[in-house]
């Protein structure tokens, strides 16, 4: 394109309606220099000369739509985020299940694994815990709408502020569990081998199903409206045990919501008997 396209308010609001027809997310006008931003180097590389264009591609194309999911979703993340969360997860939560569950296998659903720095700190903190009691057993299922993004997080490689951030608060374990690559860090396979990934919309069932001790939903309710907020709680709790804990954003709350969650401690909740 030899100038920028311009996107116009009618062509927002379609654009808008997409986003959400393909991800659930509710975006609202004041998203359009985000919008713009992320979709133009894509109209660049199919030389498409406006944003109609490109959103006629996108409904008439189906191969068209995983690179439209891949570029609207926010894939941000760090490992660690929110210390009371991993506090709790590691010194609180996993012995009283490791003693009510003896000889069972945890399994912990990253239900937004992005590029799968969340995952693999669950991984980190339950590799500790089998450390301390060696006959403890763990599966992680990272699910992601956005293909790209899923193979990240199954590639381990990370640089920049993700290795920044681990070695400030974590550098035991950036030792421990990670080798340096040309990329910069690479993590090892002790983390990796009880981990499993999968394409997955929040706003459906899974596909086959599972049951989860433990599902970690952190910032992605955040970019839902109320009606899809209570769809994905409601599909996230189809897949929780009995007893079962879900783990939320520090920004969220679902307090106002009926979805059968009872509230432990902030951003926990836990089912009760189903």
């Amino acid at each position: 394109m030899s100038h920028a396209a311009t996107l116009t308010p009618e062509v927002l609001t379609s654009l808008i309606a997409m986003v959400r027809q393909h991800t659930g997310i509710a975006m609202t006008p004041r998203k359009s220099i985000l919008l713009e931003r992320r979709l133009q180097p894509r109209l660049q590389a199919l030389s498409l000369h406006s944003y109609q264009a490109y959103l006629n591609k996108v409904a008439s194309d189906r191969e068209e739509v995983a690179h439209f999911i891949d570029l609207v979703t926010t894939n941000d993340t760090l490992f660690f985020r929110t210390p009371q969360i991993w506090e709790y997860f590691g010194e609180r939560y996993l012995p009283v299940w490791a003693r009510q569950h003896p000889g069972a296998c945890l399994k912990v659903w990253s239900a937004a694994a992005a590029s799968g720095e969340e995952l693999y700190s669950i991984a980190m903190v339950c590799e500790q815990f089998k450390a301390l009691q060696p006959a403890f057993r763990y599966q992680i299922f990272a699910s992601d709408i956005s293909q790209q993004i899923l193979n990240a997080a199954r590639a381990g490689q990370y640089s920049g502020r993700s290795v920044e951030r681990i070695r400030l608060s974590h550098p035991e374990l950036l030792r421990k569990y990670f080798t340096a690559s040309p990329y910069g860090v690479q993590v090892n396979d002790q983390l990796r081998q009880n981990v499993s990934f999968a394409l997955h919309n929040l706003l459906e069932p899974l596909r086959p199903a599972q049951q989860f001790d433990v599902v970690f939903l952190r910032n992605v309710l955040i970019y839902f409206d109320a009606e899809h907020q209570e769809t994905v709680l409601r599909q996230a709790r189809h897949s929780l045990k009995d007893d079962g804990r879900l783990i939320l954003g520090e920004s969220e709350t679902i307090a106002r919501l009926g979805t059968g969650y009872q509230f432990e401690f902030p951003m926990i909740y836990k089912t009760g008997e189903a």
